[in-house]
């Protein structure tokens, strides 16, 4: 069975949200062969980054850049998955209160370093997210399952 490790920084409702919707659509039936895991960024290792077989991330937009909690995970994994997990693919959802250009520019840049291939640009949201937001958070997580699962 493959597996899909989402890594988030859940701190308001509005990211409760849209992870609730990535994990959703990650769990599709539509998509069969994936086991989902799910790990606060604080707490998740390289090993769990070297078990998946491909990666859902979430995160806050903190003053235009990524979540201390989400560059403490890269900052932890990098090196000793840098090798192993190049060309997995991933996908990125992002929530703020204005600009997102910053925290955009940081995953790319930690992303391409890795070596990781996107399945489709980032979800980012400014404000609260609605119903839309939330369905494009939910194809997000499907397209992620879809890219190692059996459709």
């Amino acid at each position: 069975m493959k597996r899909l490790l989402i890594v988030h920084h859940t701190p308001s409702p509005a990211l409760q949200a849209m992870y609730e919707a990535a994990r959703s659509g990650a769990g599709t039936d539509e998509v069969g062969g994936v086991e989902v895991v799910s790990r606060p960024a604080l707490t998740a290792s390289a090993v769990d980054v070297l078990e998946a077989d491909a990666y859902l991330l979430g995160t806050p937009v903190n003053l235009g850049y990524l979540s201390g909690a989400l560059k403490h995970f890269f900052d932890q994994v990098y090196y000793p998955c840098l090798e192993e997990t190049a060309r997995r693919p991933f996908g990125a959802y992002l929530h703020g209160n204005d600009d997102a250009t910053g925290a955009l520019r940081a995953l790319e840049s930690i992303t391409t370093g890795l070596r990781w291939r996107a399945v489709r640009p980032p979800v980012v949201v400014t404000g609260e997210p609605d119903r839309s937001d939330l369905e494009r958070c939910r194809e997000l997580g499907a397209l992620a399952a879809a890219g190692i699962g059996e459709i």
